[in-house]
């Protein structure tokens, strides 16, 4: 599947008569991608790409950049990282676009990462993590708010200490996104001389968890930190729901992908009650910034009309953002130029919807943005809840604050 936007062509310089030798001379900045539009990551990959149009509209409807309409192209890569390396080629050597941005996600954007940097070319990261981590490339730049590699975790076993968590089980998902959570989760629980009583990995494909959960429960740790994907992270809750975990267990969650998907938490509802875990916006008052509110407006109508994730938290501003900070580059160097929009960005904070970004030299933000939120009071098949302040509280970063952790997560499931 292909799609394109095509803005500034033929009717274009048909309604803009007089003016339409200079427009004939002025063709579109484009910005070409592969999104997963169908398989198991289309979900998140159609509200991110939702976000990068809507700040294609917004811009165009400024004028564009140097005096030139964005386009973007899009490709499918079918949620796989086989169709991506061709993708990217094509891209770059058939349509010659002028600026990529990355995939959404890990798995499809890694194979991309060797040539993107052999041929010397600007790539705007997609909520990958640690993707540039042995490729060392210094044009990427990561729109996700995850920081220093550790810090993800990190922020997850300081709130768990403060309850006086000690000990540690770890459950992940054998995939590469998850093995990087939870190998960075185990060697600061190897660093702090935190116990780590539990450790499994499952297959991709597994389906029922009760007999992981009751192994869990028998370990009887202090701490259950999760790294799982979609239909994992369901399996997961309700064998939980079914099992319990043990009121010794302080905190549980962490890393669960899903949780932060309209239709997922929907599905699970009450279900979510207590779990601690990772996200990137929520409704909070501390996180509403210069145009974040005009873009949820936009972006819920929309979603809608599309039907896609009606809230779009987790992505779609990030997408959004993606393109403000090629817009600040581009504006503040005058041109095309990759290496000097990458020094600009590399060099500059930068304002966005989500926040100000200021990217290390390995292109991954200085400060991790990534929230730790407690789900509380949240009740079955109601998706409007989630609209409202205060079903995720958010417990880290200190400065987007708005509640303390409830624990044990048994009392705190209630």
């Amino acid at each position: 599947m292909k799609r394109r936007t095509l803005l500034g062509g033929t009717i274009a310089v048909a309604l803009l008569g007089l003016n339409s030798s200079v427009d004939a001379q002025q063709p579109p900045i484009r910005i070409g991608m592969s999104m997963p539009l169908t398989g198991g990551l289309a979900g998140g990959g159609k509200a991110s790409l939702l976000g990068i149009e809507i700040w294609r509209d917004d811009v165009n409807a400024k004028g564009g950049l140097l005096g030139r309409k964005v386009e973007l192209v899009v490709y499918d890569d079918k949620s796989s990282a086989s169709e991506t390396p061709a993708i990217y080629s094509k891209l770059i050597d058939v349509d010659k676009v002028d600026l990529l941005f990355a995939p959404y996600a890990t798995v499809p954007t890694a194979p991309i990462m060797p040539m993107v940097k052999q041929r010397g070319l600007l790539l705007i990261g997609n909520f990958s993590f640690q993707v540039n981590s042995k490729v060392g490339h210094d044009m990427w730049f990561n729109n996700a708010p995850w920081g220093p590699a550790d810090s993800w975790a990190a922020s997850f076993l300081d709130i768990a200490q403060k309850a006086g968590g000690k000990s540690i089980a770890l459950l992940a998902a054998d995939q590469e996104f998850a093995q990087n959570l939870a190998k960075t989760a185990r060697e600061l629980a190897t660093k702090r001389n935190m116990p780590i009583v539990f450790d499994q990995a499952y297959p991709p494909n597994t389906m029922e968890f009760s007999s992981i959960i009751r192994a869990i429960k028998a370990a009887k740790p202090d701490i259950v930190y999760v790294a799982s994907y979609p239909p994992d992270s369901a399996g997961i809750l309700r064998a939980v729901n079914e099992i319990g975990i043990g009121d010794n267990v302080k905190i549980f969650g962490g890393g669960m992908v899903g949780l932060q998907f309209g239709a997922v938490m929907e599905n699970l509802g009450a279900l979510l009650n207590g779990v601690v875990n990772y996200n990137t916006w929520l409704p909070e008052k501390s996180m509403y910034f210069e145009g974040t509110k005009e873009f949820f407006e936009t972006y819920t109508k929309r979603a809608t009309e599309a039907k896609i994730d009606p809230l779009g938290y987790y992505l779609a501003p990030f997408g959004y953002a993606s393109g403000q900070l090629v817009e600040q580059a581009i504006k503040a160097v005058g041109s095309l130029d990759q290496k000097s929009i990458a020094k600009y960005l590399r060099e500059n904070t930068h304002k966005t919807i989500v926040g100000p970004i200021a990217f290390s030299a390995d292109g991954e933000r200085k400060e991790t943005a990534v929230l730790q939120a407690q789900f509380r009071g949240v009740v079955d098949k109601n998706m409007q809840q989630f609209r409202s302040s205060g079903k995720q509280v958010i417990l880290f970063p200190e400065n987007l604050k708005s509640g303390d952790l409830i624990a044990p997560f048994e009392a705190a499931r209630k």
